[in-house]
């Protein structure tokens, strides 16, 4: 009997552990997923601003938010591709 108790105490414990490490790994996740997504939308954003004051300075207007916006759409998305190889490892 004593055997029997103290192994049902182990397994409670063990599912505990169980679920408490999938609940983990489900907010892990969507932190995840939110990291990249702001990396992305904020690297557009940057360029964007960047390309918007150099415009203002030398008054050629669109020409640099346009090349500056696609900079900052390519470096979001290698951050996005370099993080997800990272989670991916």
């Amino acid at each position: 009997m004593k055997k029997d108790d103290e192994l049902k105490v182990r397994l409670k414990i063990a599912k505990k552990k169980i679920n408490s490490k999938k609940e983990l790994s489900a907010q892990s996740n969507f932190g995840q997923a939110f990291k990249m997504s702001t990396e992305l939308v904020s690297a557009v954003l940057v360029g964007t601003i960047i390309g918007f004051i150099l415009d203002t300075w030398f008054d050629t207007k669109p020409w640099l938010i346009l090349i500056f916006f696609f900079v900052g759409v390519v470096a979001g998305i290698t951050n996005v591709i370099n993080f997800a190889k990272k989670i991916q490892k």
